[in-house]
């Protein structure tokens, strides 16, 4: 009966976390214009975003990022979970003066799994 429990449980959290991955997946597809999550992919408008959170601010070398987020690498600023939330919730109110146009996502759930999307590697 234990067993049956367990398999149960699983069963109805691995859909979850798969929606969850699909959700994320689906949230960066606009960001695809842009960006690459290929660690190889060069040359795009913006800013290749694999192995973004722990990076620095403003940390690829060979991009030239806006003023306000030079200043920010300068600053030691790094990207964690919570601040990409923050600045995907409204990028210009968190760095006024990017270069970046994004209005920024208001669904607090689809940040969330953008956020986590970027975070795991795995779920690419």
């Amino acid at each position: 009966m234990r067993s049956f429990a367990v398999l149960l449980l699983l069963s109805l959290l691995l859909p979850a976390s798969s929606a969850a991955e699909e959700d994320g997946a689906r949230a960066f597809t606009p960001c695809r214009a842009c960006h690459s999550l290929d660690p190889a992919e060069r040359g795009l408008p913006g800013p290749n975003l694999s192995g973004l959170i722990g990076r620095a601010v403003g940390g690829a070398a060979e991009f030239d990022y806006s003023p306000v987020l030079r200043k920010a690498r300068e600053d030691g600023l790094r990207w964690d979970a919570k601040r990409l939330e923050t600045f995907l919730a409204d990028p210009a109110a968190m760095f006024p003066g990017l270069w970046m146009s994004i209005r920024g996502i208001e669904d607090a759930a689809e940040r969330q799994a953008l956020v986590r999307f970027l975070e795991d590697p795995a779920s690419r």
